[in-house]
Formats: C-alpha cells, structure tokens, sequence
C-alpha cells in the first residue's frame, strides 16, 4: 500500500505498534523453545508467557488464570459460547442481538440448530436493544447464555454493559461479551463490571493479527473446545504462540498508558471529519447513537449512493474506508447491523464506516474532508437513483 494512503478503516485492523514488534523480536530468534518443554531453555520461555498473562490480566482487572491465549477473537467467542453451551442440555435458553459480528451469530444460529432455545434481541434506530425485553426474556430460564457486544464493529455504539451484567447475575446467567473493538477505547474492569466471559483480539489495538484471548471467570461451566494437548490449564489446546502473546501483552500495556489522552486527541479528529461531512455533503444520516459511541468511530449513511462505490472511489484518491465488517467484505447485500437499525432503503446501501486510530493525524483529516464531498457528488452525478427513486428500488 502506498506509505501516502489516508488509513481509516483500523476498526479491521490496525498498524502494528513498533514498541510491539521490538518486544516480539527475541522470540523469533535466540528465544524459540517451546515454553511447555520440560528442559530449562523452553522453561525459560514459558516464563516470559505467564508474565505476558499477568499483563493482559492487569489490563481488565481479572486473575491471570482466568486469561486463556486464542488466535483471535472468532476463536475465542466460539470456544466461550459452544464451549458454555455444550456444557448445558439442548434447550438451555441462549440470547444474543440481531447486531453482533458473525463470529457470534453464527455459532449462535448454529446452536439454535441443535434444539437451543437461540433469540436474537432487536435493537432500536440508535443501535441499542431493550434491556426490559432482555429481563423478560430471562424470566423463568435456568443457567440462560447471554452475549451482547461491548461495543459495536461497525458504528461504534457502546452497550450499557453495567446494566446487562446486573440484570444478567440477577437472572442467574451467565454473560459473554465480544469485547474486540471495546480494547484500547474504553477502560474494562470485570470486577466492575461482571461479566464472566470477554473476548478481545490483538490486531485490533496494535498487536499482531493472530493472537487474542479468552477471559474466563472462575467458576463459569465450560467445555473443552479445542482438543489435544494440555496448554493454557487443559483449556486450549495447542503449542503457545510465544511471540504473538508477548506482542499482544505489550499492546494491552501501551493501551493502558495512552487511553485517557490518546481516546480524547482521537474524539476530537472523528467529530471534525463528522462535522465537515455533514456541512460539505447533503443528505448524509450518522448511524448509531452519537454519544454512547467509541471515540475513534464514524459510520454515515449516503443517501442514493452505494457504499461500494464509495469504498472503491475513495481507495483510488489514497483513502481507506469501509463499508462495514471486514469479515462480511465481498457481499453485496447491505449490512445486518445497519439495516437492524432501520436505516431508510433510500440509505441503507450507501453506510460507510470511518475508523481512527493513535497514527492518524490532523492533515488525515483534511485529505479526507478535502477529497471526500467532490467524490461523493460525482457518484451522485452518475447513480440513477435519488430524490423521489421509488424506495422498493433498494430492497
């Protein structure tokens, strides 16, 4: 990619941070032994992976043996939600929302095959679900799954997470939540805030893509879901990825140090561009609730447009957007989460998501807000639709 390119799409993925890949770089070399070997230089190495644990577990306040090391988040929400389930009879009530990542939906849907009592919660025009429905929705059930995302992938929308946990523990159930794009953003204290799975993935907030973990409270029922050898406490099978799992240690340590002042420098960045698109581009709709939101997250509705087409047109002017999960890329149907939300069809296909993070800059901004409005009016300029186009033209 060009060194030039204007990266807004770190809600995908983001730029590993040096400090990380120097802390990394021994364990590519002189320290390779693998840390479950019995003789001293792999002991030597599995050190430097249980002081890596006490790190991640500092960083959202929990034990370290409740930190189980994943490849990343898709690995981590499957082994918490089949993993619980399986440890539960068919039929054991299991609720989620209609606006998690498929790395959720799809395990869930999957139990729902498997004679679990699956229901995906609505969510209102602002993102959020009824936490009265989830009350219900609890009432009567024993040892019930519940997983609501922390914080929403594609517009940034924050759940009331002390809330669902209240009400969770209330109801007796046990709560996971996909707290992947929560990491480096919001501070997160499982004491705090009980919940009693939490899935996070490195590459997310500056550590390699490949490494990520499972927080798992004490106590909580769950089956094995990888099988075979006995690392990570018989919870995980597999050899450790010594050097990912130092990266991925250090990343949760510069999140901690810089979260405050560097969430706060990013906030300011996102409303300007939010302002500027809004001034300089007409019938534009913010999706998702504007205050309740990540600091670094941006997700607008064109309307009459593709988003496509703004991804594409944007990409070749040295922009890199999205038009929302990097896991759905490649289909051309609009997002779950915004049509969830209930965006108008006049919009729903033309949301794009800009994303920050701590290496975007000021003349960022400016390139974007520059080379955004012209692009935008062009398209326009070219789409057969628009204002008085019959809405059943977009379903």
């Amino acid at each position: 990619m060009d060194s030039k390119a204007v990266y807004l799409d770190n809600n995908a993925t983001t730029r590993t941070a040096p400090e990380v890949v120097e802390a990394m770089r021994p364990f590519f070399g002189e320290l390779y032994g693998n840390p479950s070997s019995m003789h001293a230089f792999g002991g030597g190495v599995a050190k430097y992976v249980e002081r890596a644990r006490e790190q991640v577990a500092a960083f959202i306040n929990c034990s370290p043996e409740e930190i189980i090391f994943t490849s990343c988040a898709t690995e981590s929400d499957n082994t918490a939600l089949r993993g619980a389930a399986e440890s539960r009879p068919a039929g054991t009530k299991i609720i989620t929302t209609a606006v998690e990542h498929p790395a959720v939906l799809q395990p869930c849907r999957r139990l729902k095959a498997q004679d679990y009592d699956t229901v995906e919660l609505p969510v209102d025009k602002l993102g959020h679900i009824d936490t009265g429905r989830l009350r219900e929705e609890l009432k009567g059930t024993k040892d019930a799954i519940v997983s609501v995302m922390w914080a929403n992938n594609e517009t940034g929308v924050v759940s009331p997470m002390d809330e669902i946990a209240g009400i969770c523990k209330e109801a007796g159930a046990v709560l996971h939540t996909d707290a992947v794009q929560a990491a480096g953003k919001i501070a997160i204290d499982v004491e705090k805030t009980p919940v009693d799975m939490l899935a996070m993935s490195g590459h997310k907030f500056h550590a390699p893509k490949g490494i990520g973990f499972l927080y798992v409270r004490k106590g909580v029922k769950m089956r094995q879901f990888m099988l075979g050898g006995h690392q990570e406490g018989g919870r995980r099978a597999g050899t450790e990825n010594v050097p990912y799992i130092v990266g991925l240690a250090k990343a949760c340590e510069l999140a901690g140090e810089s979260m405050k002042t560097e969430n706060a420098r990013i906030a300011a960045m996102r409303d300007r561009l939010e302002a500027g698109i809004l001034a300089s581009c007409p019938d534009v709709i913010v999706n998702g609730d504007r205050a309740a939101r990540l600091s670094n997250t941006l997700n607008v509705s064109f309307c009459y447009i593709e988003g496509e087409a703004i991804a594409y047109t944007l990409s070749d002017l040295g922009i890199c957007v999205s038009t929302g999960s990097a896991c759905a890329s490649g289909s051309l149907d609009p997002s779950h989460v915004i049509r969830a939300m209930g965006v108008p069809f006049i919009a729903v296909h033309g949301s794009v998501r800009f994303s920050l993070s701590r290496y975007n800059t000021e003349e960022d901004i400016d390139f974007t807000l520059e080379k955004l409005p012209p692009a935008i009016a062009r398209l326009r300029e070219l789409s057969p639709f628009g204002p008085g186009t019959d809405p059943t033209t977009f379903q």
